[in-house]
């Protein structure tokens, strides 16, 4: 098998189409999960690259090939395969890279209800398996394959989490970057007061015009000149599976992940008094401020998905969000969904009779630095290394997720990357240049350690 551990990430399968994944493989790992879930079925489905309609059939095949019947979904986006886990109580895969370029494609997988498989909860057994299953392929004989439609139950749900007869006319710019939010986001708005328009809305894995990662400033200029070009209320940037949404304002200025997980925490706490909200670490100090402030329980966690949903699980939290734009709902099966982010923010603008801008505004308090990437030759060791000098130095320092470093006036983190030899670093201060100036700092301290 090639080198398994090139593909087997920490939340995810991931590589490039066909020297890294290919149908072999996708069929053994298609095995090795049907044979760890020991379900009776699972749900597969594929987002638009070109490999994943053979790569997501070979998968069932190996499913299959050891008893586990196949409910295939077909073309879906991320969070849509998250609900039709939970909706139909059976262990899901997703064939899709994300933002990762063409060339590339993966698996997420998850158990029934949309529980998360991470390295730590059964994807690291799952890696075993597959090499067994890809020296000596199962040959039995094939389960059913199901073709399912369940797209009507997708939009009923996403509906669930606003007020419908709240919305008022609004008009909206869509990029969906010829990623699946392309397929996604005209079923949800339909019969909405919205005026809709969605660029590079042809579903197009090559992606064609721009790298389907909004992560990246320069994959949100084309969205920031339509927005003032049209006048239109929002802008809504998707990646390529269609689980992350960013906002843009009217003015075409990026509004954060941060800011975003604490206008939609109001919303969340004005429907559920007193609930407990997550945020993971790299969030905003405004987050935790604003869940107080609203009457909830503001709980810091890791960065990830599987971390996420297991405090949820443990907290009943209502909602979670991240400042990479995922963002979580306890009514989601305690999955992500960027399309079911959109109308609360939606709702929130209906009702508020202001613009974007002057919404969020009290949600945004301090300035940050993004994540900044910093490659060295052994990141645990400079994590650890900066870890111990600030403890002697008395900085209040925590460990949850690398290196979390508070100054009272600004705070730092630093995480290895899981993947490569990056260093992440994320600051956070009062002013824009007040944090550069920290960054400065920080990346001064890295290269001495």
């Amino acid at each position: 098998m090639v080198d398994s551990r090139a593909i087997f990430k920490a939340y995810d399968i991931r590589g490039t189409y066909p020297d890294q994944l290919d149908e072999r493989i996708a069929r053994a790992v298609g095995s090795a999960f049907a044979s760890f879930v020991k379900a009776p079925r699972i749900v597969v489905a594929r987002d638009m690259r070109p490999s994943g309609e053979t790569l997501s059939m070979a998968f069932a095949e190996g499913a299959r090939a050891v008893g586990v019947a196949v409910v295939d979904l077909g073309l879906a986006s991320t969070d849509f395969l998250y609900f039709a886990s939970g909706h139909l109580d059976a262990p899901g895969a997703m064939f899709t890279a994300s933002h990762n370029p063409a060339r590339y494609n993966g698996i997420k997988l998850c158990l029934a209800g949309a529980k998360p498989v991470g390295v730590d909860t059964g994807l690291a057994q799952i890696e075993q398996m597959a090499s067994a299953f890809w020296r000596e392929p199962a040959n039995g004989e094939l389960a059913a394959l199901e073709q399912r439609d369940l797209m009507d139950e997708w939009v009923r749900h996403v509906h669930s989490f606003v007020d419908l007869g709240a919305l008022r006319p609004l008009k909206i710019v869509a990029d969906t970057a010829n990623g699946m939010g392309g397929y996604i986001a005209p079923k949800i708005f339909d019969g909405l007061p919205f005026e809709l328009e969605i660029m590079y809305q042809e579903l197009d894995g090559t992606f064609p015009n721009h790298p389907a990662d909004p992560l990246n400033p320069e994959n949100l200029r084309d969205l920031q000149a339509r927005v003032l070009e049209t006048g239109a209320d929002i802008g809504l940037a998707f990646d390529g599976d269609a689980d992350r949404v960013f906002l843009i304002d009217e003015k075409a200025q990026p509004i954060s992940g941060s800011t975003t997980t604490a206008m939609v925490a109001s919303a969340m706490l004005r429907r559920n008094p007193g609930a407990t909200i997550l945020y993971n670490l790299i969030c905003s100090k405004s987050v935790p401020a604003v869940i107080t402030e609203a009457g909830g329980v503001p709980v810091r966690t890791r960065v990830g998905h599987s971390y996420i949903k297991q405090t949820m699980a443990e907290t009943n939290a209502v909602f979670g969000g991240e400042h990479s734009g995922h963002y979580y709902y306890r009514d989601n099966y305690r999955a992500d969904s960027g399309i079911i982010t959109a109308l609360i923010v939606l709702e929130l603008l209906s009702g508020a009779q202001i613009a974007l801008s002057e919404l969020a505004r009290p949600f945004k308090r301090f300035a940050a630095s993004g994540e900044i990437n910093t490659e060295v030759a052994d990141p645990a060791a400079v994590v650890a290394s900066l870890t111990r000098r600030l403890k002697d130095e008395g900085v209040n320092v925590d460990e949850l997720d690398g290196l979390s470093a508070d100054f009272e006036s600004w705070w730092f983190n630093l995480r290895p990357s899981n993947t490569e030899p990056l260093l992440r670093l994320n600051v956070e201060a009062a002013t824009d240049e007040l944090c550069a100036a920290h960054v400065r700092d920080v990346l001064t301290m890295i290269k001495g350690a």
